[in-house]
């Protein structure tokens, strides 16, 4: 049986959150370099500028999981969408950079807290058979997000706008932004949020309307699992019998942004721009590379439960290090520029059908279901956290050394993945989350 009309529409609505995830990525690409004209910024000048959303993010993560807990998914949604729009305004209008780094730190806890929230939502929401393919569409949308972002840049890049050109490209944003607030009424809450407040009938109402199969049952199934985690609510994930666990989580999440994807997502232009690129020329590459990140996301969605996570994460480190590193060769040498786009296309499918594909479902195999959502939290911490960093330091390792420094050093990180894979990673396919769990988890 196929989803229903009601709840692929909740989905989908629960899943904007993602694409206004992606086309943010995308539009800071479009709009930094402008940025850094305008206020005659330095290296760590254009990095604060892009890292200070992602640090916004790490914040966001944390406080939207609190909000979310205590009112809501749906309710805390609203607010996620709402400040976030705000925000994009409050970026196109800048007056200054110190109003302009306030606004993208704004964004960053709006992105952070909707990316939390809107995969519990569709994971509360779903039926038992469908729950892993629903929850897909939300990095679905961020792929998609990123894609559509690149394709607005070069669209408003075709229309000449002059000075204000890089303030329609983040205005943009608040467009879907709106439009999730606004669905966002449109939708019910979450069975499982409802359970949790003892309101049964709203619960099993919205469990039929989202065509559950017995959805009396799917119910029971629910109240037992919400008295199974308020028993272990308090259980702290860091202990040493979770060392395993914490070390997949936390390495995994980090050799994602290591690999350097959102540095090169963020920085496109910039890439594109030093190889002897016209800015309109580098849009429409990024386009390209775009579409390529959103089909091979597809494709490895669909390999992952096939080929198994490890082995797609080593196909993925031996392929993305090749092409680092000839990046950074294309760089130093200063030679075959016309190679870049082949060699970054090729990058982004080996990155998204590996780390893009596996890293959150991997993340959630790993943990126990005691404190599977704390070990969530580790993981994503992790990711956003060397994301940060890496974002600011990007443009500092060009400045104080070459274009091509940033990409040596993820090719060298992406081999020291494929050794710690190779070595040290359990494949997780096939096995139940019970086995995974007497497996992973060591005591003494």
């Amino acid at each position: 049986m196929r989803p229903n009309s009601k709840l692929v529409q909740a989905t989908l609505t629960g899943a904007l959150g993602g694409l206004i995830f992606g086309i943010d990525i995308a539009i800071v690409s479009g709009i930094i370099d402008s940025i850094v004209r305008v206020y005659g910024l330095s290296g760590r000048g254009q990095g604060l500028t892009v890292a200070v959303g992602p640090i916004g993010t790490v914040v966001g993560c944390f406080v939207g999981g609190v909000i979310g807990q205590r009112m809501g998914a749906r309710t805390a949604l609203r607010y996620a969408s709402a400040l976030y729009f705000f925000a994009a305004l409050g970026t196109a209008f800048a007056l200054s950079w110190p109003m302009l780094l306030f606004t993208r730190l704004l964004s960053g806890l709006g992105l952070g807290s909707a990316s939390v929230l809107g995969p519990v939502y569709i994971a509360e929401l779903a039926p038992a058979q469908w729950r892993g393919r629903l929850v897909g569409a939300f990095q679905i949308n961020v792929v998609g997000g990123i894609l559509l972002g690149y394709l607005s840049n070069y669209l408003i890049r075709l229309a000449h706008l002059g000075a204000v050109e890089w303030r329609v490209m983040a205005g943009v944003a608040a467009i879907p932004a709106i439009a999730l607030f606004a669905l966002l009424f449109r939708i019910p809450r979450s069975p499982r949020w409802s359970a949790s407040r003892h309101e049964i009938d709203e619960a099993l109402a919205v469990l039929s309307e989202m065509g559950a199969p017995d959805p009396k049952t799917e119910l029971a199934e629910i109240q037992a699992a919400i008295a199974a985690e308020n028993a272990s609510a308090h259980e702290p994930v860091f202990q040493w019998k979770y060392r395993y666990p914490l070390f997949l989580a936390i390495t995994i999440g980090a050799f994602n942004q290591l690999a350097g994807i959102n540095a090169i997502f963020y920085y496109m232009h910039s890439i594109f721009a030093a190889a002897g690129f016209g800015q309109l020329s580098g849009d429409l590459q990024a386009v390209v590379i775009g579409a390529t990140n959103f089909i091979f996301t597809l494709v490895g969605m669909s390999l992952i439960d096939h080929f198994g996570r490890k082995s797609l994460l080593i196909l993925g480190a031996i392929g993305t290090s090749a092409c680092l590193g000839g990046v950074a060769w294309i760089f130093n040498t200063n030679s075959h520029q016309g190679a870049l786009l082949s060699l970054l296309m090729v990058y982004v499918a080996f990155f998204s059908l590996s780390q893009g594909a596996v890293i959150w479902v991997y993340i959630g195999e790993v943990f126990p279901t005691s404190v599977r959502s704390k070990g969530q939290g580790v993981g994503s911490a992790s990711h956003w956290i060397t994301n940060t960093i890496i974002s600011f330091a990007f443009p500092v390792l060009v400045h104080r050394f070459s274009e091509g420094t940033p990409f040596a050093f993820f090719a060298v990180a992406t081999l020291v993945q494929l050794i710690v894979v190779t070595f040290f990673y359990p494949e997780t396919k096939g096995h139940t989350l019970e086995e995974l769990q007497r497996r992973l988890v060591r005591a003494g």
